[in-house]
């Protein structure tokens, strides 16, 4: 293949705008805001795993005060009415007065223990309370991290694909300046070599692989026409002779 020595030179301008545009690819992919918001997320997800756990608990133990205070006033008022009874002197039989003195002592002791319920699923209500509490300041407190951590990582996006477009936007011009068939051997050259499909032949070393050419390399590039378009014998790459190359 052959091709004006200009147009050779415009594919390592070419190969240096690709170079950028996987740099920033690289970059956009390795910004540490990714790493950053995927441990954040975590974090937010097992906080809303306990927080849930103790609304559940809280829920749970407001329905069991609720339970236990209507225990509470029905002992309360069974025990209200059978001291009116007492109280009124309706009942004369002594018998009958024992039996109601003993239920009203009874009721005592009962609406005591039920009390005393009341207060232990409080204490474990208010626990429970505080435990939502300080889970949903937690999880407030992660999700402003993530929320800055996505406001910095998109503002990174922003700059870096941007960048790209103009470099990209650039490629687009100086590539449309070279024969086709010079540009489709690059791109194809470009793919199967890890993203260099040029390379500068520097001081009689290849820029590609970075191995010198040999004397026998070497005598045939000098020989080669300047429109020759030349391939490292080591790694096959697009090899641009320019000033600088050592001939």
């Amino acid at each position: 293949m052959n091709a004006a020595p200009a147009d050779q030179i415009r594919l390592l301008d070419v190969q240096a705008l690709d170079v950028r545009l996987q740099q920033l690819a690289h970059k956009r992919r390795s910004l540490p805001e990714h790493a950053e918001i995927e441990s954040l997320n975590k974090d937010l997800t097992q906080l809303r795993d306990l927080l849930v756990a103790a609304q559940t608990e809280e829920s749970d133990c407001a329905r069991e005060q609720t339970k236990a205070e209507q225990d509470v006033d029905q002992v309360r008022q069974r025990a209200a009415r059978d001291q009116k009874r007492l109280d009124s002197g309706a009942v004369s039989s002594p018998k009958d007065l024992e039996n109601l003195q003993h239920e009203i002592t009874s009721l005592a002791k009962r609406q005591g223990d039920l009390e005393d319920v009341v207060l232990e699923v409080m204490e474990r209500r208010e626990s429970a309370q505080e435990r939502v509490a300080e889970l949903t300041e937690r999880v407030s407190s992660v999700q402003s991290k993530i929320d800055d951590a996505t406001a910095r990582r998109d503002a990174a996006f922003e700059s870096l694909d941007g960048e790209a477009a103009t470099v990209t936007k650039e490629r687009e011009v100086i590539s449309g300046t070279i024969p086709a068939d010079l540009l489709k051997l690059y791109d194809k050259l470009r793919e199967q070599q890890g993203g260099i499909g040029a390379a500068r032949l520097y001081q009689r070393r290849c820029e590609g692989c970075r191995l010198e050419l040999n004397i026998t390399e070497v005598n045939e590039v000098k020989a080669a026409s300047p429109d020759t378009v030349l391939r490292c014998e080591n790694c096959r790459r697009i090899l641009v002779r320019t000033s600088e190359s050592g001939l």
